[in-house]
């Protein structure tokens, strides 16, 4: 499991080439920025890894790390997650939210009932959406994560109140 002060903003997709060139996929905003915020880590900090971008390529950027010279090298590390510390990234308008910071928060409806807590947040390319689980729900909701479905997120009192579109939450109900 992650270290709280720690975010991943880009995972090693495979190896690109024969010479220990990396394929990484981005999860920044600005994709190619992934590659300006320092060393980067496992997940829980035990591996850094000095990572330098070489350019865009199908599915991701072309990159390169201190120490990976070979193809077997580089698919050694396929699946690897890259994480860099919550400081290193830029601070956010109070509308803006990092998808970390959602995953664990309380969700209620408007009446003040616990609907259940946020597992996951997706991004398929029209919107996020946020993956509801709880108490009642047969397996997950996923919850358009826009104003008007989620009209509240308050990451001092860790939830965020929510006026579901009509039926997403009384189908999933066991």
């Amino acid at each position: 499991m992650a270290q709280p002060d720690l975010i991943c903003i880009a995972a090693i997709i495979g190896a690109f080439g024969i010479k220990g060139e990396l394929r990484v996929k981005s999860f920044c905003a600005i994709p190619a920025d992934f590659g300006n915020y320092g060393p980067l880590s496992n997940e829980n900090g035990t591996e850094t890894y000095d990572l330098r971008v070489i350019g865009p390529i199908k599915g991701g950027y072309s990159c390169r790390i201190k120490g990976v010279q070979y193809k077997d090298q580089a698919d050694a590390l396929k699946g690897t997650q890259l994480y860099t510390n919550r400081e290193n990234l830029p601070n956010l308008p109070d509308d803006e939210f990092y998808h970390a910071d959602l995953v664990g928060l309380d969700v209620f409806d408007t009446g003040g009932e616990k609907l259940g807590h946020i597992t996951a947040v997706h991004d398929h390319g029209a919107g996020d959406f946020l993956e509801i689980a709880g108490k009642g729900i047969k397996n997950t909701v996923l919850l358009p994560f826009t104003r008007h479905a989620v009209p509240t997120v308050d990451l001092k009192t860790g939830r965020i109140i929510t006026d579901p579109p009509r039926g997403v939450f009384s189908e999933a109900k066991e």
